[in-house]
């Protein structure tokens, strides 16, 4: 599995333990910026980093900004993504076999890196479950469609 990350400057502290922990255990990724805590604006790390999950190059992607929520809302609005601000366990785990979600997105103001690092692997190792949530997934495609 190829994972696309990216954050926007306050972000950019957990991103950096991201892509270390995504390196020690060996998974491999594609940074997609930022690179120092230079102020960026999250909207534009959000569509780079999905862009990678909607061409095909990554199947799943990790962003980070202050609180996790405004870029979520940037990354939702890329057609194909199904991203999900998550700031514990239960929520990353459900979020891949109910909603079969394609991007965590994390608060680094608001979760700790040992937590983040907790939710990353929950949310790479599980499998979407399918079967009556496969239909709910094909509804919000419709209304992504619409």
């Amino acid at each position: 599995m190829k994972i696309a990350i990216g954050s926007d400057h306050a972000g950019f502290p957990l991103k950096e333990e991201i892509r270390k922990h995504l390196g020690e255990i060996g998974v491999e990724y594609v940074d997609c910026g930022v690179y120092d805590s230079s102020s960026a604006d999250y909207p534009l790390q959000a569509k780079a980093t999905c862009e990678k999950i909607t061409s095909g190059e990554c199947e799943r992607g990790i962003l980070c900004c202050g609180t996790g929520i405004g870029i979520s809302m940037a990354a939702n609005k890329v057609k194909g993504i199904r991203a999900a601000c998550c700031s514990d366990y239960f929520s990353a785990k459900y979020t891949r076999l109910h909603n079969d979600a394609n991007v965590l997105c994390m608060g680094a103001r608001v979760i700790g890196a040992g937590a983040a690092m907790e939710l990353v692997d929950v949310f790479l190792t599980t499998d979407f479950e399918g079967g009556r949530h496969q239909r709910r997934v094909d509804l919000i495609t419709e209304i992504e469609n619409a």
